[in-house]
C-alpha cells in the first residue's frame, strides 16, 4: 500500500486523501493594485466556499513563445508583492523560480517554489529548491511519463526535504498541442506525494499563433472536475479578470467571474471521490 505524504503549508494540510487545495492566481504579476484585487476576490471566494488558497503568480515568465512576450515585472518587485499578498491576506503564495540562485532569495517571500514543466529535470534546479526547505511544486515535463516523476521527486528529497507537490499539466501530442491522461494522476500518486492538475496549462495550446500561445480555457473546468473525480488533492487554476486582455496565457485562464460556480463543482465531486477512493497500486 501506498504510504500518504501530507504536506503542510501554513495553516493547509495537501494530502491525496484530504479536500482538495486551489492554487489560483494570475499567471503574471502585473502590478501590486492588480494582485491585490485578485487575491481579495480570490481569498472570499474561497472562504465562502470552504477550500483552502494558495494565491500564485509569476514574476518571470521566462519561456515566452517569442522574444517580444511580456514576461512580467522583475524578481524584486514580484516578490515583494508577493509577500504583501501573504502579510494582507494571510495566505500561502507560490511562484516560479528558473535558475538554482533564485531559489534561496524567492524561499525568504513565498511559501512554496515551483519548477516549471520544461526544467523539472534540472537536477541543480530541484537540488537548490529543495534545499530551501520549502515546498516544492514540480510540474511534470511535457516530454515526461507519469512514472518517471518519481525519479524527479527523488532529487528533491535527496536534499532531506519531502514537501513535494507533483503537478500534471499534460502532455505533448502532435504540434501546438496537449492531451490530458488521468491515468497519469493515479500514478503519480504512487508516490504518496500529493498530486496537483494543473487545469489551465492542460488546455494551453503551446506556440499555437505563432508568437503566442493558444488555449481552450473553455475545457479547463471540465478537466478540473475529471481530476478531483480521481482524486486530486489540489488543482492549479490560473484565474484574471479578463484574461483576453492579459499580458501571457489569456486564452486558457478562467474568468474570475466564473469561479464561484465552478468551486461548488469541484467541491461536489471533491467530496464524492474523496468519500470513495479506489487504490491502484
Amino acid at each position: 500500500m501506498t504510504t500518504i505524504k501530507p504536506v503542510t503549508v501554513g495553516s493547509i494540510t495537501i494530502a491525496n486523501d484530504h479536500p482538495f487545495t486551489l492554487i489560483a492566481g494570475p499567471c503574471q504579476i502585473e502590478s501590486r493594485d492588480h494582485a491585490m484585487e485578485v487575491a481579495e476576490i480570490l481569498v472570499a471566494l474561497c472562504g465562502k466556499a470552504g477550500v483552502p488558497l494558495i494565491y500564485k503568480s509569476s514574476y518571470d515568465k521566462a519561456n515566452r513563445t517569442s522574444v517580444a512576450g511580456q514576461r512580467g515585472i522583475g524578481m524584486a518587485a514580484g516578490l515583494q508583492i508577493l509577500a504583501d499578498v501573504r502579510e494582507r491576506f494571510g495566505c500561502p503564495v507560490l511562484t516560479d523560480v528558473h535558475e538554482p540562485p533564485q531559489c534561496a532569495v524567492a524561499a525568504e517571500h513565498v511559501d512554496v517554489l515551483q519548477i516549471p514543466a520544461f526544467l523539472c529535470r534540472q537536477t541543480d534546479l530541484l537540488l537548490a529548491a529543495g534545499s530551501t526547505g520549502k515546498v516544492v511544486n514540480v510540474k511534470k515535463g511535457q516530454f515526461l511519463a507519469p512514472w518517471e516523476m518519481k525519479n524527479v521527486a527523488d532529487k528533491v528529497a535527496s536534499t532531506g526535504n519531502r514537501r513535494i507537490l507533483l503537478t500534471e499539466r499534460g502532455v505533448s501530442f502532435g504540434y501546438n498541442t496537449l492531451v490530458s491522461d488521468m491515468r497519469s494522476l493515479p500514478e503519480m500518486a504512487k508516490t504518496g506525494y500529493p498530486v496537483v492538475f494543473d487545469a489551465t496549462h492542460s488546455v494551453a495550446q503551446p506556440g499555437g499563433k505563432g508568437t503566442s500561445s493558444g488555449g481552450q480555457r473553455e475545457f479547463a473546468p471540465v478537466l478540473a472536475r475529471a481530476a478531483l473525480a480521481v482524486g486530486a488533492a489540489a488543482v492549479f487554476m490560473e484565474c484574471h479578470p479578463d484574461p483576453d486582455n492579459a499580458p501571457s496565457d489569456g486564452p486558457n485562464m478562467v474568468r474570475l467571474a466564473d469561479l464561484p460556480a465552478l468551486l461548488d463543482t469541484f467541491v461536489a465531486f471533491d467530496r464524492i471521490a474523496k468519500a470513495h477512493p479506489v487504490a491502484i497500486d
